[in-house]
């Protein structure tokens, strides 16, 4: 119950920071109901009013599947108001099938983005509350993570319990730098990629909206990106799966994009609107206890030594201009055990196989969080 307790802690205290009256609202699915008894004794210690709703991945799915523009909009005016009262929100989403939308049709996944989430959580929530979102650490979890339910509890904990405080600290160095940045180049196996962030804001993640947390991000300049870029980490994307993504761009849009054996589902996800061919996010991952991928992107664009870009939509906070109704991190881990690789900014090298190589960004190498 420590690592409950702590969590939770984390959740209310740093993330969320709950003070007395605020109306938290927490969203969740096959979470442990001792730890949400103790997340809803730490919110109410801090003074907060807690609501809870339950969340039924089947049960979404079906909703989804066969699903009209009418019905969508209907959905929205619904809840819509509610989450406008709401002064702090909280997801915890525990998972029995990753692949539970595998068949859900693209459009009807798309709609659901455009006319529900972009308003009620992208519009709504992130610009209005102050939010957080993990997952829980359920036996499927586990097992597309191919680890014992034991280790992967232990792995879970080690990475969602961080002192994000110090990493918080451990990162302003490297905000620094990457606001002095014109122009960045990766290379590593399959990646020669190249593109501009001058003048973009570098936002640190440090456990405020996601847990676990450990990454910095920018966004490119939309037109600026060139050349190819090789992933090594396989990504799920709305109940699919994806491995060994090769994106190759020109002047910012993806001219070319391939996956084994699911090259065409990728480029229909990527065609779903003018946006969705260009990049809205660049960031490195930062957190030391994430070092294997585990099929789930809140954990996977976090692992040390990592790059992860994203076709889709930009954040406000590093706004490149970029639109859409996707949001499609893919991550490239260039630990040496991963292939290794190289990032330049302004062509100093800046970090090699996973590591910073600068003495002012030596503090966030995973070995001062040991």
């Amino acid at each position: 119950m420590e690592d409950y307790k702590k969590l939770a802690e984390i959740l209310v205290k740093h993330s969320c920071k709950i003070k007395c009256g605020d109306r938290v609202l927490i969203e969740q699915s096959n979470t442990d109901i001792d730890f949400l008894i103790i997340l809803i004794k730490e919110i109410k210690k801090a003074g907060g009013l807690v609501f809870v709703n339950n969340i039924i991945p089947e049960i979404s799915r079906e909703l989804l599947f066969d699903v009209s523009e009418e019905y969508i909009n209907q959905k929205t005016e619904f809840v819509l108001p509610d989450m406008k009262q709401i002064d702090a929100y909280i997801s915890i989403h525990g998972t029995n099938n990753i692949f539970e939308n595998s068949d859900v049709p693209t459009k009807n996944i798309g709609l659901n983005q455009k006319l529900f989430v972009q308003p009620v959580h992208y519009e709504e929530r992130v610009k209005n509350t102050k939010w957080v979102i993990l997952r829980w650490p359920t036996p499927a979890f586990a097992q597309s993570a191919k680890m014992s339910s034991q280790a992967f509890s232990e792995f879970f904990f080690r990475a969602c319990n961080v002192d994000y405080a110090k990493m918080e600290k451990a990162l302003t160095p490297l905000k620094n730098l990457m606001e002095k940045t014109n122009n960045v180049r990766i290379t590593g196996p399959g990646t020669n990629l190249c593109f501009s962030i001058k003048n973009m804001p570098a936002v640190k993640c440090a456990g405020k909206n996601n847990i676990p947390d450990g990454e910095i991000f920018t966004a490119p300049i939309k037109n600026s990106v060139n050349g190819c870029v090789q992933f090594n980490i396989p990504t799920v994307y709305n109940g699919t799966r994806f491995d060994n993504v090769f994106l190759e761009f020109n002047n910012g849009k993806i001219i070319n994009a391939t996956s084994a054996g699911n090259t065409e589902k990728l480029n229909e996800i990527l065609n779903t609107d003018c946006g969705a061919r260009y990049l809205g996010e660049f960031a490195l991952g930062v957190n030391p206890f994430v070092d294997k991928s585990i099929l789930d992107i809140l954990f996977d664009e976090k692992m040390k030594g990592s790059v992860h870009l994203t076709p889709g939509s930009c954040y406000a906070e590093a706004n490149n201009g970029n639109n859409s109704a996707i949001h499609w991190d893919m991550v490239l881990c260039q630990l040496k055990e991963f292939g290794g690789g190289e990032i330049f900014f302004d062509d100093v090298l800046v970090r090699k196989n996973g590591e910073f190589v600068l003495e002012e960004l030596f503090e966030i190498n995973p070995q001062n969080f040991l």
